[in-house]
This record gives C-alpha cells, structure tokens and sequence, in this order.
C-alpha cells in the first residue's frame, strides 16, 4: 500500500479542502474555526505532559478526542456534504465536563479577587488552553451567523473554556503555586 503524500500542492493557491472535497478559502470562518480548535488541542497535548495524576491526564485524553470529533463537525460543511454521527456532542459529554468542573471547584479556596494567569507551569499552560479555547468559541459564533452550528458544540467548547480556569487553580494548589490575584494598585 503506497502512503499518501503530506503535501499536494492544493494549499499553494491560498484553498483547502473541507470534509467531502468542497475548496474554500483559508480565511474561510469554517477554516479558521477548526483551525484554532487544533490549536487549543494542540496546547492541551503540551499541558499533559506537565500534568501529574493519572485522572486528570485521562480527562484531557478524552477533551482531546472530543476536540478532534468537534474539528471534524466544524469542517463539514452540512449543505454539500452529510455530517457523520461521530462528530456531534452528545448531552452526555457536556454533562462530563460539568462533573469535572464541580469535582475539582469543591476543593477550591473561594475566589475573593480576580485571578491572573501564572503560577506553576501546568497553571499557566492551562491559562494558555483557556484563552486559546474562548478564541475557539469566538470562531465558531462567527461561523454560526453564517451556517448552522449544534448548540452542543457551543455549549460544550464554552464550559470546556470554565474547566480549564479551575484546573488552572487547582494546578497552583497542588503544585504550590500561588495564584496571582489582581491588584488594581499595580495599574
């Protein structure tokens, strides 16, 4: 079986190709949509290798299929092309977030002030997912006032963005990192 070639030349003109074939732009908001959902999936690869337990690295595990599934939603364009089952969000995958969120926010100090980006390096990175994750649902919103997009990838990129600022905190807790909390006197 011959391997496919990396490159083919068909980028060279400033297209690409969505699922099913169809050639866009670049600048397409359908490419830069899943093109910053790869990005946010790839700064979480560079977070698990700082991350320590084994739950919360099998967590990520799974947020990085179901980006990859999502990536996939995002560049089918569903009038020319039928959408495959494995890249919808189901009800229960959102769910999944929210227990992780709720499970590592219970053992969180209470937030008094707001909290800057920093601490321990796995904080940081998480800060750097977070931030790269809410230009990911700023993408697709844009994406959405043009084409349909489920409300489950909506919802489920939105508390993605909300489980990484808890891990953040809960990263700094472990790691003895200590949050940096904003001091309005500094400005």
């Amino acid at each position: 079986m011959k391997k496919s070639k990396i490159y083919t030349g068909g980028g060279d003109e400033g297209t690409t190709s969505l699922v099913g074939g169809q050639r866009v732009s670049k600048a397409d908001p359908r490419i830069e949509s899943y093109g910053t959902v790869d990005e946010l999936n790839s700064f979480i690869g560079l977070l698990i290798t700082r991350v320590q337990e084994r739950q919360d690295r099998d967590f990520l595990f799974f947020v990085q299929h179901k980006l990859f599934s999502i990536g996939s939603y995002l560049a089918t364009n569903q009038d020319n092309t039928e959408l495959k089952v494995e890249s919808k969000v189901s009800p229960e995958s959102i769910r999944r977030i929210e227990e992780e969120i709720d499970r590592i926010d219970e053992n969180l100090p209470k937030m008094k002030r707001f909290v800057l980006p920093g601490g321990s390096m796995s904080a940081s990175l998480a800060h750097v997912c977070r931030t790269v994750c809410r230009r990911a649902e700023r993408r697709i919103y844009t994406l959405a006032q043009e084409s349909i997009v489920e409300k489950e990838i909506l919802t489920f990129i939105n508390r993605l963005s909300d489980y990484f600022f808890v891990f953040a905190r809960m990263e700094n807790t472990k790691n003895d990192g200590k949050e940096i909390i904003w001091d309005y006197t500094c400005s």
